[in-house]
């Protein structure tokens, strides 16, 4: 019998590590399909040995304390999801955000690439400038329109050859804040909400990207991989899903422009960042349709613990 992959798992506590963790633990997460599973392989209790870090556990910009952590875990595959992910509050804090997203992305490259590890590090569909006018595949080029897509492109640059990098967008999950749970509280308080239908996008559901993540430790292919649920939708659209879930009528979500944002945003986000994921699907299976994962978390988002992921 062979013996547990070992799998370290950085920013574990936030909605799509503690989703992870579940997953990888053979437990199914709030807002998963309790069928799918890319690779059509269930989950073991006893297929991973799991270390899953938080951001007070570990400080991925300090690269000694990386570096320390890689070497007394010794894990076959380091799943890395720590991020600064603050898009606007990064236009004020580039420093810190790069010493996040590519200095510390760096640090836990060099050190798989150090003790023989395999590293999977998340990025953004930000990475684009949204120009282009169609879905963005994974050789596309890429100009980040604020400093959170920099400096998530930046990590991208620094990781090894052979690491693999998974590209994902508007990731929802029950476990976190998002926004999801800010427009269901205003549905099912009586409120309204105004949501832009200019900007248009892939949702991605944090339980279908962990089962996604799941298949890339199981094969760590390497190189550039879309992953995101199916369709493409704008925020309007999934904010009046979510109040037609809950029973509001028309009246619920107004569609408005991203001009008409009061106070307007600090970062420019791209008009268009949809992610074409046919390279995934034809590996393996194609993530869920967006609606059917949006209506599990808004099923699901009762049974969340008080306060939820972070």
């Amino acid at each position: 019998m062979s013996r547990a992959t070992r799998v370290l798992v950085t920013g574990a506590g936030g909605q799509v590590g503690v989703d992870l963790m579940d997953v990888l633990a053979g437990a199914t997460p709030l807002g998963a399909a309790t069928n799918f599973q890319p690779d059509g392989r269930v989950v073991t209790s006893d297929e991973f040995e799991v270390l899953g870090l938080t951001h007070h556990e570990l400080d991925i910009t300090d690269r000694d304390a990386v570096m320390r952590s890689v070497a007394t875990a010794r894990p076959d595959v380091i799943v890395h999801l720590a991020a600064y992910t603050a898009v606007d509050r990064a236009e004020e804090e580039s420093a810190r955000c790069f010493a996040v997203n590519s200095a510390g992305t760096e640090s836990l490259s060099l050190a798989a690439h150090h003790h023989g590890a395999h590293l999977i590090a998340l990025s953004t569909d930000y990475v684009f400038d949204g120009n282009k006018g169609a879905g963005y595949v994974e050789d596309d080029v890429t100009n980040p329109l604020n400093v959170y897509g920099a400096s998530k492109r930046a990590g991208e640059l620094l990781c090894s050859s052979g690491d693999t990098i998974v590209r994902t967008s508007w990731v929802m999950g029950v476990r976190g804040k998002n926004v999801v749970h800010v427009v269901a509280d205003r549905a099912m308080s009586g409120a309204s909400v105004r949501f832009v239908n200019d900007q248009t996008g892939t949702v991605t559901v944090a339980a279908d990207l962990a089962r996604a993540l799941v298949t890339l430790v199981r094969e760590r292919p390497g190189g550039l991989w879309n992953v995101a649920n199916s369709g493409i939708t704008t925020w309007f659209d999934v904010a009046d899903f979510v109040g037609t879930t809950l029973g509001r009528g028309d009246d619920f979500a107004m569609a408005i422009a991203t001009s008409e944002l009061d106070p307007a945003p600090l970062a420019t986000r791209p008009i268009r960042s949809d992610l074409v994921t046919a390279k995934f699907a034809h590996q393996w299976t194609a993530l869920p349709e967006w609606r059917d994962g949006v209506a599990r978390l808004v099923h699901d988002r009762a049974l969340r613990p008080s306060g939820g992921a972070s």
